[in-house]
């Protein structure tokens, strides 16, 4: 198969199968399955990784891409980053508050000596990751940031958290989250924050922002090497966005949700949070496979080389890997951050192989898909927790009116939202990206309930209002379903020519 993989999907065959989950989780039915992959990937592209020329000293600031390159090179013992990662979140975590448990060392060094130093498929042997506290642990706490849920420990793990453990990555802690996946990590039950955003460690004020905002921290401070957060509204982008970080959303299905604490059966996403797009290209590489356990993972095209696509090419002067239209939303380059997206534009029309179309064109009758009542999914989580909330409402503190909310919809409001969100689905595949192959967007709320795939990247530092404080600046981007190719490709190529990436933000002064 030549070409990015959105080439080769049926628009209309996405367009069933969305209305397939939307009936599952209505009548809890089982999704076809179909042809696809049934196993994950062989790791050949961890052969292919380039040895970083100059060791780091500090093996903290060591990318994922580095840190299975010298391991696999045998130049660098998991012990080492073991002890690097824990020293520090020893010494700055009470300043951060990035984690709600966290491993014990001599644990993780245990775990690390049961990997084989030449197993096959030990991809991410030594890699210290940071998941969001909804994916279930069979050795920590798993409390979804909430009282519902305090003190639970499960007795396994989710399917992605297995299946890095399979390839030798080390779960370093649990990643504080907002309370069951809305908004900032706070203190349960209350409204005070607790993670700070790696650039402000100093000022609470300035928000991690979103609910994956604990893994975020904990990437961006050095803390982990690179994490795995949730997206039912922008909780994986928001805070890659808010920290300098780049993160996928992929499509919907591409990457098992059992074991992971739900908010929504057909908007709920596990995103890849790393410091770029190599980064996070192997870990989706690792984590997307089908999965028995979840029927949504299962009858999809089977994956691409990530890795590949996440590589710049053709090197010197890297150009996205395949020809691509870029578009804008409208009104996009615009506004606080006019003159760093006008660079990335600049970028955007000089580099290879794009074909910048300018602004595009919303599909009819946007505002009304995506605005509510038609553009939320305010029954669907509600579902999950009737139980919880008829036993004591009281624990759900400020996340209440939102659960309520679906409690006082009526069944044809909730018939009118699946079907609004298929008709959006439809609309754009079929009017927003017959102009475009990748767009720029500043919200992702839409692309969310219609399952395509989003990532983020920083194009800069801009100045807060409230704080003061030089915090990144990001860009958001969406594809066709299955198009996490032509953004991985067109992140490569831009990280490939500018630096922002590697910006490491300030440590705690306390």
């Amino acid at each position: 198969m030549s070409g990015p993989l959105d080439r080769h999907v049926s628009r209309r065959w996405f367009l069933d199968r969305m209305a397939w989950v939307s009936a599952a989780a209505a009548g809890q039915a089982v999704l076809p399955t179909g042809a696809g992959a049934t196993t994950p990937r062989r790791r050949a592209w961890v052969a292919d990784l380039p040895t970083p020329a100059v060791q780091q000293q500090d093996l903290t600031e060591l990318t994922l891409a580095e840190t299975v390159a010298l391991v696999r090179d045998g130049r660098l013992d998991p012990e080492a980053l073991i002890d690097a990662h824990v020293d520090r979140i020893e010494r700055y975590d009470h300043a951060y508050q990035a984690y709600a448990d966290r491993a014990d060392r001599e644990t993780l060094k245990a775990f690390a000596r049961t990997t084989p130093a030449d197993g096959v498929d030990a991809a991410l042997r030594g890699v210290c990751i940071a998941p969001k506290d909804n994916f279930y642990t069979s050795d920590m706490l798993t409390e979804g940031g909430s009282l519902v849920y305090e003190g639970f420990q499960p007795d396994y793990d989710a399917t992605v958290v297995a299946t890095m453990r399979a390839a030798g990555a080390l779960v370093i802690g649990k990643a504080q989250m907002g309370n069951l996946a809305g908004g900032r990590a706070r203190v349960y039950g209350t409204t005070t924050p607790t993670t700070r955003n790696a650039w402000t460690p100093d000022d609470v004020r300035y928000s991690p922002a979103g609910s994956s905002s604990g893994t975020g921290t904990a990437v961006a401070a050095r803390l982990a090497v690179a994490g795995l957060g949730t997206q039912t509204g922008g909780s994986v982008l928001g805070p890659g966005n808010a920290q300098g970080l780049t993160c996928m959303k992929p499509t919907f299905g591409r990457v098992s949700l059992h074991g992971v604490i739900p908010l929504s059966h057909t908007r709920d996403h596990v995103g890849s949070m790393a410091r770029n797009a190599l980064d996070a290209a192997i870990l989706l590489q690792v984590i997307a496979h089908p999965d028995p356990l979840d029927p949504r993972t299962m009858g999809l095209p089977p994956n691409p080389d990530y890795v590949r696509a996440a590589t710049p090419h053709p090197g010197a002067n890297p150009a996205v890997r395949w020809p691509t239209r870029v578009g804008i939303w409208p009104g996009w380059a615009e506004g606080r951050d006019a003159a760093l997206r006008s660079d990335f534009l600049d970028w955007l029309q000089s580099a290879g192989n794009v074909h910048f179309v300018g602004e595009v064109t919303p599909p009819d009758q946007w505002d009304e898909l995506t605005s509510s009542p038609l553009g939320g999914s305010h029954g669907d989580p509600t579902a999950f927790f009737i139980e919880h909330l008829r036993r004591d409402v009281r624990l759900f503190a400020e996340r209440l009116p939102r659960f309520l909310n679906g409690m006082l919809q009526s069944a044809d409001t909730y018939v009118k939202v699946q079907q609004a969100r298929l008709l959006l689905l439809h609309r754009m595949q079929e009017q927003l990206f017959n102009q475009c192959d990748v767009v720029l967007v500043d919200g992702t709320g839409a692309f969310d309930g219609t399952g395509l795939p989003a990532m983020c990247m920083p194009i800069g530092l801009g100045r807060d209002d409230e704080t003061g404080a030089e915090v990144p600046r990001g860009v958001t981007l969406a594809a066709l379903p299955f198009g996490e190719e032509r953004l991985f490709a067109v992140a490569a190529a831009y990280q490939a020519v500018t630096q922002h990436h590697t910006r490491r933000p300030p440590d705690p002064t306390v």
